[in-house]
């Protein structure tokens, strides 16, 4: 239940731009989702396919933008059973951190279940 598989990563370079150009958003600061409903697009039926992403801007090294995209990994890999329960349909999913503040494993994951909440109103909002 708590994993992340190859299948779920996202990687296709046609995704990633609709989803910036079409994508949705909700954010939690420092946290930000970008998402899009895929029209059965993956034979494969994965119902979710996540990126994340840290600035470049806000860490200079590598060492650490690496570790945050780690802590964004870990915080949906623990909570992405959340995501699963409201989905009715296959999501493309990016998530962000946008600050320069070094948050703990702690806030970020808190941060991360309060916008997987407002994702789902929204989701509720749409229908």
């Amino acid at each position: 239940m708590f994993t992340y598989p190859k299948e779920e990563k996202l990687k296709s370079h046609t995704t990633i731009s609709e989803l910036f150009t079409t994508g949705k958003s909700v954010s939690k600061y420092p946290l930000r989702m970008v998402y899009i409903p895929l029209e059965n697009k993956q034979e494969d039926n994965i119902p979710l396919s996540i990126g994340v992403s840290v600035s470049k801007k806000h860490f200079k090294k590598a060492v650490d933008r690496n570790y945050f995209k780690r802590l964004l990994r870990e915080s949906y890999r623990l909570n992405k059973h959340l995501l699963l329960e409201i989905i009715d349909q296959p999501y493309a999913i990016m998530l962000f951190y946008q600050t320069k503040d070094r948050l703990s494993f702690a806030e970020v994951n808190e941060k991360m279940i309060k916008m997987f909440e407002k994702f789902k109103d929204q989701l509720q909002q749409k229908q």
